[in-house]
């Protein structure tokens, strides 16, 4: 079939639907550790993120980010409601005709995009964590990894959207008021399971426990838990990625959606979210190599 015979397209997969959040967020999780895992082989070159030495257009990331988004783009990829480029200005026309999404956000939820902010925190302190110094000239490989990442990374956070959405539909008493009054830190508060969270993080450390270390077939010797190597520190994926930087930023992600839900001012949300970043960055600085 060519696309030009297609002349209109239904999403039947469910997958954006308020149902299968709790499955699409494992499914994300799970990309995110397969993505992370990919770094600690490299190590930082200063070529990937140096301006104007591959294009003049910016440096080699840019370069790989934006044109992986151009060619998304032209078979749909950001006309998906969880999608979100990090170079929304270069987008390409999609090819295909466009596709009929479940009407699950707000109309308001378009427009929020925290990919500037993610962007900064990836490259300034995450990634320093996660790679060793030097240059092992494979500066192509370092920005492939680097794109994955980010967009990994873009998805999983901005998914608090979807979260925000199944919260507030369950118990719109409990939220509008917080919503009519602006306060950020109410809607925070309210966004906030201390419970569910403390147990998605043990969960998150033992996933990376298991997905970051090596497993021999035949070996039968038990390891304890300080001879065990890891490709990636289990408590940096739990509490410095996920406890201070995933967790947050989903929340302002889902702060922001529900302060517009009635058209109000997304300001305080936006400063929370900015914040749960900078979290991030000063929390980093406690895992030493």
């Amino acid at each position: 079939i060519s696309p030009a015979s297609i002349s209109s397209r239904v999403d039947e997969s469910q997958s954006l639907t308020l149902d299968r959040i709790r499955h699409s967020l494992f499914v994300k999780k799970i990309a995110l550790y397969l993505a992370f895992l990919r770094e600690p082989n490299t190590v930082t070159t200063p070529i990937p993120m140096t301006r104007d030495v591959f294009t003049k257009d910016g440096s080699l990331v840019e370069f790989m980010v934006r044109e992986t988004e151009k060619l998304h783009a032209q078979v749909g990829r950001y006309k998906s409601p969880d999608e979100h480029p990090f170079f929304p200005e270069d987008l390409s026309e999609p090819m295909l005709p466009p596709i009929q999404y479940p009407k699950v956000l707000h109309p308001v939820a378009d427009s929020i995009n925290i990919n500037k902010t993610i962007w900064e925190m990836y490259f300034s302190k995450l990634l320093p964590r996660l790679v060793k110094e030097g240059d092992d000239g494979n500066c192509g490989s370092s920005a492939v990894c680097d794109t994955i990442c980010l967009q990994a990374l873009s998805k999983r956070i901005h998914y608090g959207k979807f979260v925000a959405e199944a919260k507030y539909q369950e118990a719109p008493d409990v939220y509008q008021p917080a919503i009519r009054a602006q306060d950020g830190n109410q809607l925070m508060r309210l966004l906030t399971y201390e419970s569910v969270e403390d147990a998605i993080k043990r969960t998150v450390e033992a996933n990376a426990k298991a997905y970051g270390q090596e497993v021999m077939i035949g070996d039968e010797s038990q390891k304890d838990e300080a001879s065990t190597a890891y490709k990636i520190k289990p408590k940096l994926v739990a509490r410095s990625l996920w406890e201070s930087g995933i967790m947050p930023a989903d929340k302002g992600s889902a702060g922001a959606l529900l302060a517009n839900k009635i058209g109000l001012d997304t300001d305080p949300i936006e400063k929370n979210t900015s914040e749960a970043i900078g979290a991030l960055q000063r929390d980093l600085k406690i895992f030493e190599a």
